[in-house]
């Protein structure tokens, strides 16, 4: 019994994860509207095998329901124009070397004159697949239906089985990303205790550098999130969770180019100690428990940021708060220590600035507060561009309205 139930529960977490992983959904959501697609086009179509069907309804079929919304146009126009080049090629001629070359060229051009912006390789795509194929120009009429039936189905699909919304899936991203500087922080919090060689410092300075890639990544499963959110009718208030994660990984972008400065900072000083000790014991274990406040910050800010029921908010907000203040208290004591130390040699005072500076805009950063206004005024921000935008539209629609029409003299 305990090995079935321990058994159920694996599956049902293997479930869960699979459910959460953008390529996996995306993986079956496209075989699913290929097939629906191919399964239609075989009782419509004359065509024996109508591949090109499932082929547009590939790709028609995205990740969110916006990107679906604003670029199946494109992608419909691009496999259409492209299956229509293909048909008046195989029309006059077979496929050879020289009639593969002009359909290719032709395919570039009309796809920069129809629009179709980025999936202009696609025309030229589509034109090939169906050149192919298609040499009988009785068969051409079929394609063109085939095209439709899977822009058609495809479009049908996303809008009757909506993707899921990876707000999840991001905020797990963001929180992956604050602990990941956490663990980094409290490395070089760590330096500070010995008489780390230049190498080892320069360790620590290179994995801060390593975070930009990190961010990179968050961003893009942001941007999905973002687009999963944008006309879904499943979720309420999707301008402020786009907001209120954008800003979130803003915060964490900056905290990570200061931690990067602060690892900078930790190098400097092992280059002037030349493997010495870099601070006194008393100054060293300041620091490292400012850091240590400092980091846990780090994580409480990335859940209290991702997050959406209130009372789990509310919990992740007053343990933040705890955690700032225990932090700018051991700050305060270590600028003492710190301020002792360059009054008895001046020649290092700017690295112990430094030092305290970059702790202070970390905990600046993470400062409720300072959320709050810079949530605000992002939530401001977007709510005026969307306000200008709408009326850039009202007055170019009043003044089409009052365009006089032509008469003929």
């Amino acid at each position: 019994m305990a090995g079935g139930r321990g058994r159920h529960d694996r599956e049902g977490g293997l479930f869960a994860r699979l459910r959460r992983d953008t390529f996996a959904v995306q993986t079956v959501r496209s075989a699913a509207a290929a097939t629906l697609s191919y399964v239609v086009a075989l009782q419509l179509s004359s065509e024996p095998a109508p591949l090109t069907a499932p082929l547009t309804a590939l790709l028609v079929v995205q990740v969110t329901l916006y990107s679906t919304v604003t670029t199946s146009l494109r992608r419909v126009n691009s496999v259409v124009v492209g299956v229509l080049i293909a048909i008046a090629f195989s029309a006059v001629v077979g496929l050879s070397w020289w009639s593969l070359a002009l359909v290719i060229l032709a395919s570039l051009l009309v796809g920069r004159l129809v629009r179709v912006e980025e999936f202009i390789p696609e025309v030229a795509i589509s034109a090939m697949l169906v050149l192919g194929v298609t040499q009988v120009s009785d068969t051409a009429w079929d394609r063109v239906l085939e095209t439709l039936i899977g822009a058609v189905v495809g479009m049908l699909f996303n809008l009757v089985l909506a993707p899921p919304v990876w707000v999840d899936t991001a905020g797990d991203s963001i929180e992956d990303l604050a602990r990941r500087m956490r663990l980094l922080l409290l490395d070089v919090a760590d330096e500070f205790t010995g008489a780390p060689p230049v190498e080892q410092a320069a360790t620590r300075l290179h994995e801060a550098r390593r975070l930009d890639n990190d961010v990179a990544d968050v961003d893009g499963a942001l941007r999905t999130a973002e687009d999963s959110l944008r006309l879904n009718p499943r979720v309420k208030e999707g301008l402020l969770h786009r907001v209120v994660l954008r800003t979130g990984l803003d915060t964490l972008e900056i905290c990570a180019v200061v931690l990067r400065v602060l690892a900078r900072t930790l190098t400097d000083l092992a280059k002037h100690r030349n493997g010495h000790r870099l601070l006194p014991e008393p100054a060293a274990l300041a620091i490292r428990e400012t850091a240590q406040y400092t980091a846990d910050a780090l994580v409480s800010f990335a859940v209290l940021v991702t997050t959406q029921g209130s009372e789990g908010a509310e919990a992740a907000e007053t343990r933040l708060a705890g955690e700032l203040r225990a932090a700018r208290a051991c700050r305060d004591h270590a600028a003492d220590r710190l301020l002792a130390l360059a009054l008895a040699n001046p020649g290092r005072w700017q690295l112990y600035g430094a030092l305290l500076t970059e702790i202070d805009r970390i905990l600046d950063e993470l400062d409720p507060e300072h959320r709050g206004h810079r949530l605000m005024e992002e939530l401001d921000r977007r709510v005026r561009e969307r306000s200008d935008r709408r009326r850039r539209l009202a007055l170019r629609d009043r003044r089409e309205t009052r365009r006089p029409a032509r008469t003929d003299s």
